[in-house]
């Protein structure tokens, strides 16, 4: 595997992810962002933020098994969420969590959250990118 994901001394420990991962890889994976979209390009779980969370994390990982990869290669991941306030972390946390059940997903790379006023289309209410490292 070529990535080792820690908590530093002196940096919190935050539940939902590392705050370093360690790539030893030498095969960059560059995932675009994925939105709520089925592999028919319909939208799935409108207006419900965990459902299109879900989603996202499922078509990250259709894009990671497409190159040979999984959830464990992944070295980083940014999530925009449109109109980000805190009460909607509860609804991201449930995505995430029914996305890593059904997955078998237990990594938690660095991650990073932004608020962003839109996305592509007005149903998205979520996008998830990830870098992820190869041997």
């Amino acid at each position: 595997m070529a990535i080792t994901l820690v908590n530093p001394n002196g940096l919190p420990e935050i539940d939902a992810y590392r705050q370093v991962s360690i790539a030893t890889g030498s095969k960059l994976l560059f995932i675009a962002g994925q939105v709520a979209w089925d592999a028919g390009g319909v939208t799935v779980g409108e207006g419900d933020l965990a459902a299109q969370v879900e989603q996202c994390y499922y078509n990250i990982a259709t894009a990671l098994t497409g190159v040979g990869a999984s959830f464990d290669d992944v070295a980083r991941l940014t999530v925009y969420v449109v109109n980000w306030t805190p009460d909607k972390m509860p609804l991201l946390m449930e995505g995430l969590g029914r996305a890593a059940a059904k997955l078998g997903v237990t990594a938690t790379p660095p991650a990073t959250l932004l608020g962003v006023a839109a996305l592509d289309v007005p149903e998205h209410l979520v996008e998830v990118e990830a870098t992820a490292v190869l041997d």
